[in-house]
């Protein structure tokens, strides 16, 4: 039987995601290259051999449009024949680009597949997609006559239905922050973030290697004093049952970034030479309620244990994304979750949420985290616009 592996995991240092970010001044097709070219470069692979690179974007407009995974394959150098696709699964987008990769390999199609993802929020925001156009028609609206709400509004409903007072949320943020400085300090990320040659503020250039979206000295007293940001006096009366308590410091920032994951089939990486660092145990995707959106990751977690016969306490490592704060709280509220195992170097809200990149940029981390930490298994969970979820479960080898 294929066994599908990851031989290696890379990503960029984070960027805020708005004008003057450390990355902002970089095309995305660049960005993604790089981290293509260093991820076949510090493996010694010969790109010819790549079958396919899939990559995760979600505002495929402007710089982003006309298939950018393709567009940075030939950026980063690889010959003509690599070709590359770039699929949309909101948040979710480059996680599953990895299960599209897996599942390529167990069935025969790919040797050697390389799953990737970009986001540049700084140039392409996330409403840039829908360029002032109805993205849903009709259809959809006619379904849902009261109207879909945005992930803010999503994130009040799931903290007021589990109970989420504002004190918790921002503790989680403060968490976030805390656990990511003392992994930086740690140099915990230092192998798995690739080097990036960014302008500087005296026209020269510098090699950006440390997130910018971290703020060491984050407290919950200081979040506190942030006021909601997504409040509506119209969605008010629809729910009234919301508290008004998501604010931008116990949201996810906008974020600039790109990642990158090397996959193979056993048999290949021993052929090559190279040894893997984890075997692929099962994916799972679902669909949820599209008002509440952010809830999937609960349902699809269970449904990837039931898959794999696996237990919560089985997991080691879970990376569960922070998109709002209430989504992981939630999460490990309803599954049952050690929360001392779950996004132990911290989580987006700290180490940012490159949308399209955020898939594989978890599953960096991840591996990270099992290896050093020696644990056997590992799990990354995404809620996703729209309501769907993804979910991974890796063993390290």
């Amino acid at each position: 039987m294929t066994t599908a592996v990851l031989v290696d995991a890379v990503r960029t240092a984070s960027g805020r995601g708005k004008p003057g970010g450390a990355l902002s001044a970089l095309h995305p097709v660049d960005l993604l290259a790089t981290v293509l070219r260093g991820l076949v470069d510090r493996n010694d692979l010969d790109p010819a051999l790549v079958d396919d690179v899939i990559g995760g974007c979600l505002a495929q407009v402007g710089e982003q449009a006309v298939n950018i995974t393709r567009n940075a394959v030939l950026g980063a150098g690889f010959p003509h024949s690599v070709p590359g696709t770039t699929i949309d699964r909101q948040c979710g987008s480059s996680q599953q680009a990895v299960a599209f990769a897996v599942q390529g390999v167990l069935a025969g199609a790919y040797d050697v597949v390389i799953a990737c993802g970009v986001e540049l929020m700084s140039t392409n925001p996330i409403n840039s997609a829908t360029l002032g156009r109805d993205p849903w028609g009709p259809r959809v609206r006619a379904r849902y006559p009261d109207g879909l709400v945005n992930q803010g509004i999503s994130a009040e409903l799931i903290a007021a239905r589990w109970h989420l007072d504002r004190t918790e949320l921002d503790e989680c943020s403060a968490r976030s922050h805390r656990l990511a400085a003392a992994a930086t300090e740690a140099g915990c990320f230092a192998a798995e973030i690739l080097p990036v040659t960014v302008p500087d503020a005296d026209g020269g250039s510098r090699s950006h290697t440390v997130d910018e979206t971290i703020r060491a000295s984050t407290t919950a007293a200081g979040l506190a004093d942030l006021s909601p940001a997504f409040v509506d006096e119209r969605l008010a009366l629809r729910f009234p049952e919301i508290d008004w308590c998501i604010t931008p410091g116990n949201s996810s920032p906008l974020t600039d970034g790109a990642s990158a994951v090397l996959i193979m089939s056993e048999d290949r990486a021993a052929r090559l030479g190279l040894t893997p660092r984890a075997r692929f145990v099962s994916s799972a995707v679902l669909g949820s309620d599209p008002i509440e959106m952010l809830t999937g990751v609960i349902p699809v977690t269970h449904r990837i244990l039931d898959r794999s016969g696996l237990g919560i306490d089985d997991i080691d490592a879970f990376e569960v994304n922070e998109a709002f704060a209430p989504v992981p709280l939630a999460w490990q509220r309803d599954v049952g979750a050690d929360p001392d195992r779950v996004n132990r170097r911290g989580g987006a809200i700290a180490l940012g949420h490159a949308l399209g990149s955020s898939g594989t940029r978890l599953l960096t981390t991840l591996i990270g985290e099992l290896e050093a930490s020696g644990g056997r298994y590992g799990m990354q969970v995404m809620c996703e616009g729209a309501g769907m979820a993804n979910a991974t479960i890796i063993e390290r080898v």
